[in-house]
Parts: structure tokens; sequence; C-alpha cells
């Protein structure tokens, strides 16, 4: 059972209801808040403060920040006047129920209302960028159309030109003494912008034949392409670059990482012992035996040694579930969580066990809902996946009062 949170403070104006939260250690991003205009809940595991307000609040002007080890809370009055208490007096435990499932329902409504107008945005963007893109490519088209047309319009102006040079040095030449014959072979030639040299014209022929120099022709050959193999298996132009490179680039770096003085100090150990990976195995094969503490302690070692590995936590976080130690589960899985970043096909499999694993704690601890939002994340991932639309469904009619939980 979580342990509920009775230290909190708040002060009020006549507009607006400040309150104050201590984290008791917790991490900004272990902290999960839900408000709603008649209900709040602040939960940091084990610890969970839960409120139904005294009146109604503004949900939409409500803030939250986390800071110093204190999380301050303004939620802004409906009603601008004081009030007598901070929560209702509330005993009735089907009223409660039926105030935190208009919460939850409320919360996932605007959490689908903020993913569709995301990915409306989104695709706005896409389509702005495209037509930008088009204009682009278009106004290119078009200056390099133009280029050619001027290029196009010198060179004829140029050849009209140089036709009109060739023909006029021709007319202008002195007349020559030829006979009838001659005369006709120089009035043709000439109206082709062509000079000629009597009695030499057939020997001119002759040298320009053998002055002319073919190129031989080019010898035939094969261009080997090669393409870099993708470590993902989906296409380049479906995938996310960055996030895939950044994935990559953590796994490598977690690969790397290493304590020197850790290895000093575990120095009567084994190469093997000294070894995360063949800790993992090790720890991997005593869960298949059912010594979950073995595992745990191989696990433990493995940590130590390599701390950036997100399977070493998934994996202790099911030896955790076996063994009842629920609060170190939600500890486990939501480093994993943390550690599996960015969300790449390549780590799909690894964060949809992890929020099972997740979600189950919750349960076990009877925080249901918590429990039913890591099985819907995991669904997410793994749409088809019947076993877990099977355990979600049950979930959300243990919330709705439809069946019993299970029982300690």
């Amino acid at each position: 059972m979580p342990l509920i949170v009775k230290d909190y403070t708040w002060t009020q104006t006549e507009s607006m209801v400040y309150l104050r939260v201590p984290l008791k250690g917790a991490t900004a991003e272990h902290v999960d808040i839900l408000s709603t205009d008649e209900y709040l809940k602040v939960h940091f595991p084990p610890f969970l403060l839960e409120a139904f307000l005294f009146e109604a609040v503004d949900e939409a002007k409500s803030t939250a920040k986390i800071g110093n080890g204190v999380a301050v809370i303004s939620l802004p009055k409906r009603i601008h006047r004081l009030w007598d208490h901070l929560v209702l007096s509330i005993n009735d435990k089907q009223t409660k129920k039926e105030i935190r499932e208009r919460a939850l329902q409320a919360h996932m409504e605007k959490t689908a209302d903020g993913r569709k107008e995301k990915a409306v945005k989104k695709q706005q963007e896409k389509k702005y960028a495209l037509e930008t893109m088009m204009k682009l490519e278009q106004e290119e088209r078009d200056l390099i159309q133009k280029m050619k047309d001027e290029e196009r319009e010198k060179a004829t102006a140029e050849l009209e030109g140089w036709k009109k040079r060739q023909i006029q040095t021709a007319v202008e030449k002195p007349p020559i003494n030829l006979t009838n014959r001659d005369k006709v072979q120089t009035l043709h030639q000439a109206s082709r912008g062509c000079s000629v040299n009597p009695g030499r014209t057939s020997s001119r022929a002759g040298s320009r034949k053998e002055q002319v120099d073919l190129p031989a022709p080019r010898s035939s050959g094969t261009i080997q392409i090669k393409f870099t193999p993708r470590v993902f298996p989906t296409a380049l132009r479906e995938s996310r670059v960055p996030e895939e490179e950044e994935w990559l680039r953590k796994q490598a770096e977690a690969r790397r990482a290493g304590n020197t003085e850790l290895a000093a100090e575990l120095k009567d150990l084994s190469d093997e012992e000294r070894n995360p990976d063949w800790l993992k195995d090790k720890g991997d094969k005593y869960f298949a035996t059912g010594n979950y503490q073995g595992a745990v302690n191989a696990y433990n070692l493995a940590i130590r040694l390599n701390s950036k590995i997100p399977a070493f936590y998934s994996n202790r976080a099911a030896c955790h579930l076996k063994l009842r130690n629920l609060h170190k589960a939600l500890d486990d899985t939501s480093n994993a969580l943390d550690l599996l970043t960015p969300p790449v096909a390549d780590n799909a499999s690894a964060r949809a066990r992890a929020h099972v694993r997740r979600g189950t704690a919750f349960c076990e601890l009877e925080l249901y809902t918590e429990g039913l939002q890591d099985y819907s994340a995991a669904i997410k991932i793994d749409p088809q996946n019947k076993v877990l639309q099977a355990d979600a469904h049950r979930i959300r009619q243990i919330i709705q009062g439809c069946i019993t939980g299970p029982e300690n």
C-alpha cells in the first residue's frame, strides 16, 4: 500500500490556492501529478497525496513547479472566495471512486486531444515545408531555363554574324582569271562561306581526308555499387535518423563504460566475474531455475560494474516481482525506462517489457490507475498482443468496480 503524505502545507487568497508538498528525496522525473477541477493527486512512489478539493478550480490554468525537494502547485479558483478547508470530508468510498474515475477519464481525454493537436500541427508543418521546397525547386528550374534561353539566343546571334562575315569576305575578294568551270565552282563555294584556290582544290580535299583522326571506341566496363548496411530494419525514408543515431551512441557509450576504481576494489574476483555481460547471463540462468535471490546478486554486481545497461535493471525488476519487493521493482523499471531513450524500433520490445513489469508492480500495490497507464503504454508499442489487451481490460474492470483486485 502507498504511504499517504500528510505533512503538506497550503495557503490561499480569494482567487488562488497554493499547495506545497515535500518530495522526500524524489527527483522531478519520478513525480506524477494529476489535476482536474475537483481532484488532485501527487504520486512519487511509495508516497501518495490524494485531495478531493473543497470547491472547483480552473484545471487549464493550474500549474506545478518542482525544485529544491518541494512541489509547489498553484490552483486558480473558479469562484473567488475563501475556502473553509482544502479538501472535502468524504467518507463514502463510492463517491471517492466516482471522482477518481471522472478525473482519470478527463485526463485520458485531455491526453488524446493533445496527441491529436500535435499530429495535426506536425502534418501542417510537413505540408508547409513541402510546399516551400516545391516553390524553391520551381524557381530554380525557371532560372536554369532562363539561362539556357539566353545562351541559346547568344549562340544563334554569334553564328548568324559569323555566316554574314564569311559571305561578305568571299564577295569582296578581287577577281581571278579563271575558266568558266572554275568560276562556277568558286561562286558555289563562296555562297557556303569558303575560299577557293584554283588548281589545288582536289589536293586540299585529299589532305583534309588524310588529317581526320577519329578517336578509338571507348572500352566497356562494370561499375561496382556498394550500399552501407543499415543497423535498423526500417527503410531510411521511414526511420527517425536522429533518434536512432542517439540510441546507437548511448549504447556504444554504455558498452565502453567501466569503473576502474571498482575493478580495483573487486580485484579478487576472476576475469569472468568482472564482466557485466557474463554476470547478466549468470543472473538469467539463476532466474530460469527459480533462484531469484541469486539472480538479484548477479544483477547487483553487473550494475555496479556498468550502470548504463537498461537490461540489468529490467531483469532485476523481474526478480523483485517474484520476491514481492514491489517498490524495488518500481525503481528498477523506472531506471530501465529512463535508459531506454530515445524510443526507437531496436528497443521497442525492451520498453514494452519494462512497462508491463512496472504496471504489474503498481497493480500488486493496488495502484490500478498507474498500472493501467503502463499497460496502455505497452499496448501502444505492441498493439497486436492479445495477452496485454486482456490484462488491461481486467485492470479497467477492477478500477470500475466490476471485479475485485487480487487478494494479498
